[in-house]
């Protein structure tokens, strides 16, 4: 076990200079995070949930691992998020410690440790899917993976102190195990997929599904065999969710019936000021028109509450859900898709927009942001161009099992945020998640057409010509928002 996970972690020797570059960008954008918010989050405090959350301003990301490192509590959503928290707690001990000692909190420097690490090995699996599972030649590993990580929000999943780029190492490295499986003719074994099912639903709970369809391709009809299933699917989501249900009725439960008790008594006393005022007010003093009177007074002030919490952005750019209900609320059958698609799935998940850039759609972004300025040309071409990669990769895939193997992935999240609507607000949030497809899919491309040395010398010029533009475009814009 332990040579196996050495196996994975060890850096072959065409690795390492291509690992380095990358680690070394990776450490620079998280210096760049760091600085930018060391003055504020380096003092110890006693609110550190309003500190973070009120003053972290990076595209919506939420910095609650800062909290959780400085002082810890499972403040991220339980039921997404299970074991993320937990997770982090060796951290936290850490922090603790040098807090004690210092007198500086250093959690903003401990997550950019993590952040540098899973950003660094996901370049590395992401190299060796290209390289060894699809077989590119060297430069067009290097030139496929260049234009992901030269994407928008690769770079800023890679500072942000979110779960995101977590997700993203664990996807990957699930979809490179998976890959050298189908490469030999074998399939992720029971061990295999609890282990990564725990890692990567811990993380990111719907994630976690993504590891059954890798184990289901591996795998195959010996998927569904009931010891397999019983012991590496039902039990390890049972569990999941289980520890998901212990873990809020013992942290986040409490805190719960505090703010609906505190809730309560606010209530009692506006009603009872209200009360007194009707009192003071009406001539009939009977107890039944006092009553009437108050309960018009408090709909009339919840209607107006209601009208003001509506003109609020956060409403303003959430469309309407499909149905009613506890599931179904969540849901967005209103948002357009093809400006989603247009502005912000490729577009602003690839390029980042200069009109309001690292703003958030939940405070002082609108949902749809247009490429704008004497550039804008160039923008929607190189989507166009990076789309266009993408499909013909598809298309020249499409009979290689791996190839849907990531596809999965990409449909999985399509489903739930451009069908259903979930988080469609902010779908390029979520990219890390699913735009490794796209060097994925092109890598099939490039090997269909590596016999023909013309077109394959074009095809790499105009990939590393791509990888450059995205990667300037967007390192001007995340450099120039953040010194400010």
């Amino acid at each position: 076990m332990i040579r196996r996970i050495i196996n994975i972690v060890e850096l072959r020797q065409e690795e390492r200079k291509p690992v380095a570059v990358a680690a070394l960008l990776f450490i620079i954008l998280n210096a760049i995070n760091v600085c930018a918010y060391w003055y504020n989050f380096s003092i110890p405090t006693e609110k550190y949930h309003a500190l973070f959350v009120n003053t972290y301003r990076v595209s919506g990301f939420d910095p609650l691992t800062y909290e959780v490192i400085s002082d810890w509590f499972p403040a991220y959503n339980i039921y997404r998020h299970p074991l993320l928290a937990f997770f982090m707690w060796p951290l936290y001990l850490v922090n603790h410690v040098l807090m004690t000692l210092t007198g500086i909190n250093f959690a903003t420097i401990l997550t950019a440790m993590v952040l540098v690490v899973c950003s660094t090995y996901s370049f590395v699996f992401l190299y060796r899917i290209l390289r060894n599972v699809v077989g590119v030649s060297y430069w067009h590993t290097i030139a496929l993976a260049g234009i992901y990580f030269s994407f928008g929000f690769t770079l800023l999943s890679s500072l942000a102190p979110d779960h995101f780029v977590m997700s993203q190492c664990c996807l990957l490295l699930t979809i490179w195990l998976g890959g050298e499986k189908l490469k030999r003719g074998s399939a992720l074994n029971m061990w295999q997929t609890i282990a990564l099912f725990i890692l990567t639903a811990g993380i990111s709970l719907n994630n976690g599904l993504k590891v059954f369809l890798a184990a289901m391709v591996t795998r195959r009809w010996r998927f569904f065999r009931w010891r397999y299933l019983l012991l590496a699917v039902v039990l390890p989501s049972a569990m999941i969710w289980g520890f998901a249900r212990w873990e809020y009725r013992t942290w986040q439960l409490p805190k719960f019936k505090q703010r609906q008790e505190i809730k309560m008594q606010k209530d009692r006393k506006a009603t009872a000021i209200i009360r007194q005022q009707v009192t003071d007010t009406i001539a009939n003093k009977d107890k039944a028109a006092i009553d009437k009177a108050v309960a018009r007074i408090k709909q009339q002030r919840a209607e107006a509450r209601y009208r003001a919490n509506r003109k609020l952005i956060w409403n303003r750019n959430t469309g309407k859900p499909f149905a009613k209900g506890e599931f179904m609320q969540w849901t967005d059958g209103t948002t357009s898709r093809w400006d989603t698609a247009v502005e912000n799935l490729f577009g602003e998940g690839i390029q980042l927009h200069r009109d309001y850039p690292l703003c958030d759609v939940l405070r002082n972004r609108p949902v749809f942001v247009r490429y704008s300025g004497p550039w804008r040309y160039a923008n929607y071409a190189v989507e166009g161009m990076i789309v266009a990669l993408f499909l013909c990769g598809i298309w020249c895939g499409r009979r290689r099992l791996f190839l849907w193997t990531a596809m999965s992935f990409f449909v999985m999240d399509m489903t739930l945020h451009m069908g259903l609507g979930f988080g469609i607000n902010e779908i390029y949030i979520m990219s890390v998640h699913y735009l490794f497809v796209i060097p994925i899919a092109t890598a099939y491309l490039v090997k269909q057409i590596e016999g023909r040395r013309r077109l394959c010398r074009s095809l790499t010029v105009a990939l590393s010509a791509l990888a450059l533009w995205c990667f300037v475009w967007n390192m001007t814009v995340i450099c120039s928002t953040m010194a400010m």
